[in-house]
């Protein structure tokens, strides 16, 4: 048998089942490699080794990862095949001795490429989808004792063109491979249905098994047996049956001596319109039997049980209470003996889209998502069990309920886990062709291929109780294999919605026939608001892609959340997206991105856009994403607190508050004081209530000092996902704070020239910050750069000394000649202590900007930090909803955030206390207003020096920002800016501050 090298149509793959088969022979391990240059080169003589599961690009030293997000990595037009096509070829032997009256299965979990598979030189079969599992029945081409396997993966094929995704371009073996084997006559499928009725507060069952190998029998004597909630069914299997027909015309008797009797009505056989007009029935066809209708309605499939079971006392599954139930199902022969069985576990759940809402067990969600590759730093898309348990432990620690499986099925083993730890679930079909989205879905050549891998989807997941909706693929435009697609899983499917992007990308009013929801990718938050309000606004909306995340970003996440939570329509959506995929292959530390392999073309750092760093190191935007997230949200303010109270809103959809305790603290410019632990109040799901507060809290809350009552929470007991005691959320009321006065009294400086031996610069006007990924976003027309703030030179100093202070005026001209003027009042209030007077004037047009402050260097010698204001973590004006004021200290170091493409990072807003110490001695800055601080090792034109953090030089010195207006992130590269409210659109900025130096000696 020839392989077709398409990859369009897959030759003799055994049918996609929803059965977990266990392996009973492992092929994981060492396999011979070849790599081959193209996929019609001849085998060489000499044969390396390659690790299955794994990835040849994230080995050869030849074919590296290569990164594209639209574009294809060639040159081609679907469905050509490009000539330098490499093969990998794996082979190995296994001993085996095919048993009588088996077949053995060979189970290639994903090969990302073209798979083509041979036995002992026997062509087998051949597959093209990456990401779902491919079997093969291999019996007839085993012989007892060694036997040679062959997988060969054709990196590229005319398949390639549906799996543009935005990721890197991988080519291997990326998932288990193994091989069963199971009898003649056995299970062949089974597909639960278990439904919630929340009206009826009970529960439903139907489990249709499939078999092979008795379809053909017209008696069966095998059963099937059904173990599930402490019961035990034995089920009868359905055998073949006459096809039904019509009665034939009747042939007149030769004796027609005797008149027939009337059996019949005059035009007797309308009532078969009728019925279905569902028309009255006439009174002379009320009698009939419906001989004619069992005529039409096919009798159960040949070969098939089916079990049905209704009136269940069962809870809900739910992502808040995921409750699971177990059944075995096994095929039982005349014998009574068990020829095959199947294991699942399942959760009675429904899922509806009723008008504007999607309803979970007769309830809204909010739909609080991210998306998620398959991805590893080291092994690329080879993922163990460990690393997605760790994923999704993260997520649930930080108060994510959904994944959507962007842009491909993810590993069955993650859906275990989504079902067992609590994760609504998109399940994705592997289907993305960005390059060519505006035509191939409409080519009928790529119809059946789309159809079939959506198809392939469903019946591997639809058993999970955590998939609530099935997506039809990502950006691939909209064509009738997108409408075909829909109308089989809807017909097939009837449990669970449908969405698709493309069917709405160009009217959220449209797209009907291809998606149930509206799934919009980055919308703003005005056709956010318009969409709710409108009155043709017929489905749910729940955003397939917003919050793009790309380097220092994330900015006007709360604001999402403020729409989703209040305007009808809206339901949340997935964040985009949750892990950097930087690689790192080496094991070196040293994270790469597109071209950083040498592939060309590429996209850079495009793919930098999760809130955790490759090695699942949470980035600042996940704690606001947690925040945002949180189970309980406080929904009093400070004056409340003054009476002893916080209320307090539960925020889940289905649980209590039960499983979460919680503790109280005060807050203060000296750190925490008065924390105690508070009872947990009895509140269900959506409601509200009061919590009183102890006397000290209340005592300790009106200190002067304090600026913050914060309630604290965390898990109550041991979970999967985290040991009891871990904390998910911190929700805080911030206290009015009495602002410091600072000195107005105090000497000049000579020369208005501040020197000191802890400065090696002293503090000068600043206006840039090394650019974020979003500030050099397209859709900003380089407006930063036009503004020319990123050079600053002086062209005319005048210092006027006074009694009191010293008085200068800097005239600076920016890179286009623009003037921006700096007046400072320097008074030295004390032995090295100083105030600053600032006062600084841009020009007229300026429209926006990235900082107004000061900068400046302290000699090496400096190791930590200590400020008051908003901490712990890195935040913006645009990112800091749910940042906590209060004391916080760390070492310099740990101030940095290391997006692996350096730029502006670590700032801390609200900040009014900063203290910078070590062996050279302590430095503190305050302020009369909360200002933005930055304490860091590195310049802003080190920063943009560098393309990787590990290219940024060892540095023992310390730069210190003080910002009296910094821009918020935003995220602008895909989707809103941040808003009017944190640009810089003012033309002048006045503010004061101090700073006080002490040596060692001092």
């Amino acid at each position: 048998m020839p392989f077709d090298r398409s990859g369009l149509h897959a030759v003799n793959r055994a049918p996609m089942h929803a059965l977990r088969r266990e392996p009973e022979i492992s092929l994981e391990g060492t396999w011979q490699f070849q790599l081959r240059a193209s996929d019609t080169a001849p085998e060489a003589p000499d044969w390396a080794t390659a690790e299955v599961p794994g990835l040849w690009t994230m080995t050869s030293t030849v074919d590296r990862p290569h990164y594209t997000n639209v574009p294809m990595p060639f040159d081609e037009v679907y469905p050509d095949v490009p000539a330098a096509n490499p093969l990998g070829v794996y082979r190995r032997t296994v001993d085996l001795d095919p048993p009588a009256g088996r077949r053995v299965f060979l189970h290639v979990g994903a090969a990302e490429g073209q798979l083509r598979v041979a036995v002992n030189g026997v062509a087998v079969g051949t597959s093209a989808d990456s990401h779902l599992a491919a079997e093969f029945d291999i019996t007839d081409a085993l012989t007892a004792g060694t036997n040679t396997i062959e997988l060969a993966v054709a990196k590229w094929s005319a398949g390639s063109y549906l799996e543009d995704q935005d990721h890197w371009w991988q080519s291997g073996l990326s998932r288990s491979v193994f091989l069963y084997t199971v009898p003649e006559i056995r299970l062949a499928d089974v597909s639960v249905q278990a439904d919630f009725d929340p009206e009826a507060d009970r529960g439903a069952l139907r489990v249709l098994v499939s078999t092979e190998g008795l379809r053909r029998r017209s008696e069966v004597h095998h059963t099937v047996r059904v173990h599930v909630l402490g019961e035990t069914h034995e089920l009868p299997i359905a055998p073949r049956l006459p096809a039904p027909t019509l009665p034939p015309p009747l042939k007149p008797p030769h004796d027609r001596a005797t008149r027939p009797a009337r059996r019949l009505p005059d035009d007797f056989m309308d009532i078969l319109s009728i019925k279905a007009a569902a028309a009255p029935v006439p009174p002379e066809y009320r009698a009939i039997p419906d001989v004619a209708f069992s005529v039409m309605t096919p009798p159960a499939a040949a070969g098939t049980a089916l079990l049905e079971l209704a009136g269940l006392e069962v809870p809900p599954w739910s992502a808040e209470r995921p409750e699971l139930h177990d059944l075995l199902i096994e095929l039982v022969d005349p014998d009574g003996t068990v020829v095959d069985s199947t294991a699942l576990r399942t959760g009675f759940r429904r899922v509806v889209v009723s008008g504007r809402d999607l309803l979970v067990n007769g309830r809204r969600i909010l739909v609080q998502g991210v998306n998620r590759h398959d991805v590893d730093p080291r092994t690329g898309r080879v993922l163990s069990r460990e690393r997605m348990l760790a994923e999704l432990s993260l997520l649930k620690r930080c108060n994510v309920n959904a994944i959507r499986t962007s842009h491909y099925p993810n590993d069955p083993v993650l859906l275990d886990l989504c079902d067992e730890l609590g994760f609504y679930v998109v399940g994705e079909a592997d289907i993305e062709s960005h390059a060519f989205a505006s035509t191939l879905a409409d080519d009928p050549r790529y119809l059946t291929e789309i159809v079939e891998r959506v198809a392939r989807m469903v019946l591997r997941d639809r058993n999970h109780p955590s998939v609530l909706i099935w997506s039809l693929g990502n950006e691939s435009g909209y064509g009738a294999a997108h409408d075909a697609a829909a109308a089989w899983v809807r017909r097939f499917d009837p449990t669970r919605p449908v969405q698709y992007e493309g069917a709405i990308a160009t009217d959220w009013h449209g797209g009907h026939a291809a998606s149930d929801l509206v799934v919009p990718m980055y919308p703003s938050f005005a056709a956010l608001r318009a969409y709710s309000a409108d009155h043709r606004a017929d489905r749910p909306l729940i955003t397939c892609e917003y919050a793009y995340s790309q380097g220092n970003s994330t900015g006007g996440f709360a604001d999402y959340w403020d729409l989703f939570e209040t305007l009808p329509g809206l339901q949340g959506g997935f964040l985009w997206e949750f892990t950097d995929q930087a690689l790192d292959p080496d094991g070196d530390g040293r994270y790469r991105y597109g071209g950083d392999f040498g592939d060309e073309p590429n996209n850079g750092p495009t793919l930098l856009n999760g809130v955790v760093f490759p090695d699942l190191t949470p980035k600042p935007a996940l704690f606001e994403v947690r925040g945002v997230f949180s189970p309980l949200r406080v929904v009093s303010d400070a004056e409340t607190l003054r009476w002893g109270q916080l209320r307090v809103r539960n925020r889940q959809s289905f649980a209590d508050l039960s499983a979460y305790e919680l503790e109280v603290r005060v807050d203060t410019r000296h750190g925490p004081s008065a924390v105690l632990a508070v009872a947990t109040p009895d509140l269900v799901a959506g409601q509200e209530d009061t919590l009183l507060l102890p006397g000290e809290i209340v005592r300790a809350a009106a200190d002067p000092d304090a600026l913050g009552v914060s309630l604290v929470v965390r898990t109550r007991y041991d979970t999967p996902w985290a040991p009891a005691g871990t904390e998910v959320a911190v929700e805080q009321v911030v206290l009015p704070r009495p602002l410091p006065a600072l000195p107005a009294a105090g000497r000049a400086v000579a020369d208005g020239e501040l020197t000191h031996p802890l400065l090696a610069r002293a503090p000068r006007l600043s206006l840039w910050r090394a650019l974020t990924d979003n500030d050099r976003a397209f859709s900003l027309d380089q407006r930063f750069v036009r503004s020319g703030f990123f050079a600053l030179e002086p062209v005319k100093t005048s210092v006027t000394a006074r009694e009191d202070r010293t008085a200068v005026a800097i005239h600076y001209r920016t890179a286009f000649g623009d003037e921006v003027v700096h007046h400072r009042d320097l008074i030295e209030a004390g032995p090295h202590d100083y105030v600053f007077r600032e006062d600084v004037v841009l020009p007229e047009d300026t429209r926006d900007g990235l900082r107004v402050g000061m900068v400046f260097e302290l000699v090496a010698g400096f190791r930590d930090a200590t400020w008051v204001g908003l901490g712990p973590w890195e935040n913006y004006p645009d990112r800091r909803r749910h940042a906590l004021l209060g004391r916080w200290a760390a070492p310099i170091d740990e101030l940095a955030v290391p997006y692996v493409r350096p730029q502006e990072h670590g700032t801390r807003g609200g900040v009014t206390e900063l203290a910078v110490t070590g062996p050279a001695g302590r430095i503190e800055v305050s302020t009369a207003v909360p200002v933005h601080v930055n304490v860091g090792r590195h310049t802003v034109d080190q920063l943009e020096a560098a393309g990787h953090w590990w290219e940024l030089p060892d540095s023992d010195a310390t730069v210190i920002q003080v910002d009296i207006a910094h821009r918020g992130v935003g995220t602008a590269l895909l989707g809103p800016d941040t808003r009017s409210a944190h640009r810089l659109a003012g033309t002048r900025y006045s503010w004061q501050w101090r700073l006080r130096l002490e040596t060692q000696e001092d």
